[in-house]
């Protein structure tokens, strides 16, 4: 289903530098936030994305760390022919490295749950996917770095770390299912229109599709403001029949 694609793959993953603490730069990110995306298929508006940002409780032994949410909601045709509502939480610490998530999914007759358990002293990742529907439950376990991430901590390093136009990044992602070494290039500053507003931008390609996390063939193109803030306007997720192009356009960004 698109919205399954869309929330697994909104972001590609990025290396191993610290991030800005919260007394950090107030004009540098991190910082809490909340920013609205239209979502677009088939030129018509098909839901929309809310990632909000704020400060987590700190770990034992470490920094302020970081929560991180993700709410999907089909809208128009889309939500009358199959309605999705779904929200993602993730528990970082000071270095966007996972602590946990949870995935509440509700798509069409669908009803489930994920979690992920980083266990970050043992290199270890449980991953838990219950049907509740059939009321069953699966678990599995992986091996881990010391710091990993999941989608959207990765999309927040990235943010952090800004890859300059000509750089590729070779970076540690995991699904909860299986840890992967794949890549993100930053291919060129682009002036992009979104929402009748110009946007200063670097584009970035997440190389995840194609056998590297998953098999289908497809595209996933970011572009971010070239800026201290370094706010995603746009994800364009370029796939074959019948999926076809999905794009995400910043509408609305907010400060908290």
């Amino acid at each position: 289903m698109v919205y399954v694609w869309l929330f697994v793959l909104l972001i590609a993953s990025a290396g191993v530098h610290s991030a800005q603490t919260p007394h950090g730069d107030p004009s540098k990110f991190p910082f809490a936030e909340k920013a609205t995306y239209r979502i677009e298929w088939r030129l018509m508006t098909a839901g929309s994305a809310v990632l909000q940002l704020s400060p987590g409780e700190n770990q034992p032994g470490e920094k302020q760390g970081w929560h991180l949410q993700l709410d999907l909601k089909s809208a128009g045709l889309v939500d009358r022919m199959y309605q999705v509502s779904d929200t993602y939480k993730l528990f970082v610490n000071e270095r966007l490295c996972g602590i946990h998530s949870e995935l509440a999914g509700h798509e069409g007759k669908k009803r489930f749950s994920t979690r992920m358990d980083f266990d970050n002293a043992r290199h270890k990742l449980v991953y838990t996917e219950a049907d509740l529907v059939k009321n069953t439950t699966k678990k599995n376990e992986i091996d881990i770095s010391s710091c990993t991430y999941d989608v959207m901590g990765a999309l927040s390093m990235l943010r952090v770390m800004k890859p300059e136009p000509g750089n590729t990044l070779t970076l540690s992602l995991t699904n909860g299912k299986k840890l992967v070494q794949a890549k993100v290039d930053a291919q060129t500053r682009e002036t992009i229109r979104v929402n009748d507003k110009n946007y200063s931008t670097i584009r970035y390609e997440a190389f995840v599709f194609n056998n590297v996390v998953y098999r289908r063939k497809g595209r996933l193109l970011m572009w971010i403001t070239d800026d201290a803030e370094r706010i995603p306007v746009q994800f364009r997720l370029q796939m074959g029949f019948p999926v076809g192009t999905i794009t995400l356009e910043l509408q609305k960004h907010e400060r908290l």
